[in-house]
C-alpha cells in the first residue's frame, strides 16, 4: 500500500482515538468488533459508530464481510498514521516527501524533521509478497493467536532499529539511528548509490578487499549480516560502502552462523566475477578467519529485541522461504506436465499413412470442391517430378540442363504457382459504383434538406413544452418544500 498522508493533519483526536482503539482490539481479535471499538475508544453519544464509517471511507481500516458478527480490521494504511502520529509528538517527522525506494517488502521514503533536516523514513511491509502464497499452502499465523503480519513488521523494525544502533554506536559505516515506532524506521539521509546500480568501478579489487574485511569485522563483533549483497550496499562518492537492511542479521553463535558467513562471502564474490570481471583467490572463512573479540548481539538483546522476538522472526522467515521454493517447484512440475501433454498431442496429431482408396476420395473431394491442390493431400514424388521434367525438356539421365534450361524451368515453375486457372465461390468481383442522374442527386438532397428541418422543429417543440411547464414545477417543489409558509 503507498502512503497517503494528506488526511493526516486534518484529522482529530476522536478519530486518533477510534484508530487506536481498533489497533488495540488486533491483539486479541482478527477482527474487532464494532461494540468493542467503541467500548475501548470511550467516546459519549454513540460517537464511535460514525468515526468508524468515516475511518473505513478513507481505508485506514476495512470491514471485513461474511462474518457472523459487524467487526473491522486496521489496515497498514491506519497503521502508518499511528506511527506517524507518535513520530510527529517527538519531533522526529514533520513533513513526507516523495518515495525513493520500493524493496520486496518495505517502502522507502523522504521526510523531513522541525529544523528541515531531511531522513529517509522505512515502512516494513511484511507479507506483501508472500501473503498469497502462504495462505494458499497453509495458515503460518495459526500457532499464535495474537499474530498478524503487522505484529511481524514491527519486530522486523525493532530488530533494524536495535542492529542500527548498536553498529552505528561502535563505528560500523550504516545509517544514522534517529527513531523507531511500530513498523516504522528514520534513519538519516546519505548521499550515496546502491551497488548494484554501479557498472564501472575505478579500482574493483580495493572495494572487494572492502566488503570482505567488513563482513569478517560484523562477526569478529558477533554478528553476521545474512543479507549481504549488491542491494543492501550503498557506495558514496568516495568509493567507500555503506551497510543498510539488517532484519537477517543474527548471532554468530547461531546455529547456521557459519553457512549464512558463507552464503554471504559467496553472494560478493558472484557479483564481483559477474560484474566487473573480477574474481579473487582469496576470501574469508568462518572456521579460519573469524576470532570472536566483542559480543554486540548480547547489547542487542540488552536494547530491548529479545530472543523470543528474534526466535519469532527467523521461523516466519524460514516459513516465507520454505513456501516460496515450494512454489518454485510446484511451477517446474506444472511446466513439465504441460510439456508431456504438448508431445502427447503431437504425437496425436501426426498423420498416419493412406491408403489408395483414401486418396482416391480426397481427391474427388477436391475436385467436387474446385481445389486445384488439396490442403493436407500429398505432393508428387520427387522422382515423379524427375519424369515429368525429363518429359517437358527432352533430358535423358546422363544430359545436363544448361543454365538458360534451368532459368526457364525455375520461371515456369513460379508461374504455375502463381497461375490460377479457377475460381472459386469467395472469388466475388466487387460491385461497381452506379452514376446517379442529376435530377436523382436533386431528389436525394431536398430529401435531406427536409429530414434536417423536421429534425429542428422536432427539439424545439420539445424544449417550448419543457419552459411550458417549468413554472408549474417550480410551485409544485416549493409548497413540497414549505417555503410559501414561511
Amino acid at each position: 500500500m503507498k502512503l497517503d498522508a494528506k488526511a493526516l493533519r486534518y484529522m482529530t483526536t476522536e478519530e486518533f482515538r477510534v484508530l487506536t482503539a481498533v489497533e488495540m482490539g488486533s491483539k486479541n481479535h482478527e477482527v474487532v468488533p464494532s461494540s468493542l471499538i467503541a467500548q475501548i475508544a470511550q467516546l459519549r453519544h454513540g460517537g464511535a459508530h460514525k468515526i468508524v464509517g468515516d475511518l473505513a471511507k478513507r481505508k485506514l481500516i476495512a470491514r471485513v464481510q461474511n462474518m457472523s458478527y459487524d467487526g473491522y480490521r486496521l489496515t497498514y494504511g491506519g497503521y502508518d498514521y499511528l506511527a506517524l502520529k507518535t513520530f510527529a509528538k517527538r519531533g522526529s517527522v514533520y513533513s513526507v516527501g516523495n518515495q525513493i525506494g520500493v524493496g520486496k517488502e518495505s517502502d522507502i521514503y523522504l521526510v523531513a524533521d522541525e529544523d528541515d533536516n531531511q531522513h529517509v523514513l522505512k515502512l516494513q511491509r511484511l507479507g506483501r509478497m508472500s501473503f498469497r502464497t502462504i495462505k494458499s499452502k497453509r495458515d503460518y499465523l495459526q500457532k499464535r493467536k495474537s499474530a498478524s503480519w503487522m505484529y511481524m513488521s514491527r519486530l522486523a523494525a525493532m530488530k533494524e532499529y536495535a542492529f542500527m544502533k548498536v553498529l552505528y554506536e561502535n563505528g560500523f559505516p550504516v545509517p544514522e539511528p534517529i527513531d523507531q515506532n511500530r513498523h516504522c524506521v528514520v534513519m538519516g539521509l546519505i548521499d550515496a548509490f546502491p551497488l548494484r546500480q554501479i557498472e564501472e568501478v575505478g579500482n574493483p579489487g580495493k572495494l572487494y578487499s572492502e566488503l570482505m574485511s567488513l563482513i569478517v569485522k560484523l562477526a569478529q563483533y558477533g554478528l553476521i549480516h545474512g543479507d549481504f549483497n549488491e542491494f543492501n550496499i550503498l557506495i558514496k562518492s568516495d568509493g567507500s560502502p555503506i551497510l543498510i537492511d539488517f532484519p537477517q542479521m543474527v548471532s554468530t553463535s547461531h546455529i547456521n552462523a557459519e553457512y549464512y558467513f558463507n552464503r554471504d562471502v559467496e553472494c560478493i564474490r558472484t557479483f564481483f566475477r559477474r560484474r566487473f570481471g573480477y574474481e579473487s583467490v582469496l576470501y574469508p572463512r568462518f572456521t579460519q578467519d573469524v576470532n570472536r573479540e566483542f559480543s554486540l548481539d548480547v547489547q542487542v538483546a540488552a536494547s530491548g529485541f529479545s530472543k523470543k522476538m528474534q526466535k519469532e522472526l527467523e521461523e516466519y522467515q524460514e516459513e516465507v522461504k520454505d513456501m516460496s521454493s515450494d512454489e518454485d517447484e510446484d511451477e517446474t512440475e506444472s511446466s513439465e506436465d504441460e510439456e508431456d501433454d504438448d508431445r502427447e498431442e503431437q504425437k496425436k496429431n501426426i498423420p498416419s499413412e493412406k491408403t489408395e482408396e483414401e486418396k482416391l476420395e480426397e481427391k474427388l473431394r477436391n475436385i467436387r470442391l474446385g481445389n486445384t491442390e488439396p490442403y493436407g493431400s500429398d505432393v508428387e514424388s520427387e522422382e515423379e517430378e524427375e519424369e515429368y521434367e525429363e518429359q517437358e525438356y527432352g533430358l535423358s539421365d546422363d544430359e545436363e540442363l544448361s543454365e538458360e534450361a534451368e532459368l526457364a524451368k525455375r520461371s515456369e515453375k513460379i508461374e504455375k504457382l502463381n497461375n490460377r486457372d479457377f475460381k472459386a465461390f469467395r472469388d466475388v468481383k466487387a460491385k461497381k459504383p452506379v452514376k446517379k442522374s442529376k435530377e436523382e442527386e436533386v431528389k436525394d438532397r431536398v430529401a435531406r434538406s427536409l429530414k434536417g428541418q423536421t429534425n429542428k422543429q422536432g427539439s424545439r417543440g420539445a424544449r417550448r413544452n419543457n419552459l411550458k411547464h417549468k413554472g408549474k414545477r417550480k410551485d409544485k417543489a416549493e409548497i413540497k418544500g414549505g417555503s410559501i409558509f414561511d
